[in-house]
């Protein structure tokens, strides 16, 4: 059995511990429910914007334009999405696990390459011949700290297009984790370029928008391109955001759980150890006694 001293100093250990994870737990779920607000006021925006390219681009052919135009894929461009720092869960590990998985499966025969947003991918992926490190887009993605706005993303949403509109890549794609709830985030691969215009029944020709489109359908579809682009980026961020949180809201909360249950332990054995430690005192003390008697 461990001696008294030990004991003490592994539950003075634990119970600092608790205090952190507890604090940390608290402090993720104050940023929940900011990043929560966000996501779910933008989700109908999003939504809308989508429905409204499908209706523009319903009977015009959209080939024109460059962000639409579908070619052979020989260069791909992975972008996965993860947090700054780690104490999250599986969070992180699961994004670079789908990303490597996506890059070995699904673009096994193509030259695929991977821009990383957050700390945690890029190290990771730094040591890897698929990362890009030096140009501008990896400085501005590198460089994208917690607090974003939509005016930095729609940054490195023009270096994207560009990157795609010189052909430098063909398939530009993100990976990251989208927020269903506290405890749940559901790790999603989302084509971003080219931009997927027509629906399936629109393909068909049986969907009627019913619109007087003024100046043109093409150019109305030539201008929404790029804010749709620019809002689904902006999105995916806040998607990922709020998952981070709560990930590590998640996994603080067990941590924390874990903290008292080892403490419950560690009391039970400091309160045998002192017992046992008492009762041997008492009886040398007894021994001792009768000894004294005799």
């Amino acid at each position: 059995m461990a001696g008294l001293k030990e004991v003490r100093t592994r539950i003075a250990s634990v119970n600092s511990t608790k205090q952190v994870t507890s604090a940390m737990k608290m402090v993720s779920a104050a940023k929940l429910r900011k990043s929560q607000d966000a996501i779910l006021k933008l989700r109908p925006y999003a939504g809308k914007m989508a429905e409204i390219m499908r209706k523009a681009s319903s009977s015009v052919e959209t080939g024109g334009n460059i962000f639409s135009a579908q070619r052979e894929i020989k260069n791909v461009l992975l972008i996965p999405i993860t947090s700054n720092r780690g104490l999250c869960g599986g969070f992180n590990a699961n994004i670079i696990r789908q990303t490597v998985k996506t890059a070995r499966d699904t673009w096994r025969d193509k030259r695929v390459s991977v821009i990383s947003i957050g700390r945690k991918a890029f190290a990771f992926f730094r040591r890897t011949e698929m990362h890009i490190i030096g140009t501008d887009l990896a400085q501005a993605t590198r460089h994208l700290g917690d607090r974003f706005d939509f005016a930095e993303s729609s940054n490195i949403v023009l270096l994207l297009m560009n990157l795609f509109a010189k052909k430098e890549f063909d398939k530009i794609t993100l990976v990251y984790n989208r927020f269903k709830n506290a405890a749940t985030q559901i790790v999603t691969v989302e084509d971003f370029l080219p931009v997927q215009i027509h629906s399936p029944e629109q393909k068909t020709g049986k969907l009627d928008t019913g619109y007087i489109f003024e100046p043109s359908q093409q150019e109305i579809i030539d201008n929404l391109i790029p804010l749709a682009l620019k809002t689904q980026f902006y999105s995916a961020l806040l998607e990922s955001r709020a998952a981070e949180h709560g990930a590590r809201m998640t996994a603080m909360n067990k941590a924390t759980d874990n903290a008292n249950e080892l403490l419950k332990e560690l009391r039970l054995t400091y309160n045998k150890a002192r017992q046992a430690t008492i009762t041997k005192e008492l009886l040398e003390i007894v021994g001792g006694a009768e000894a004294l008697k005799g």
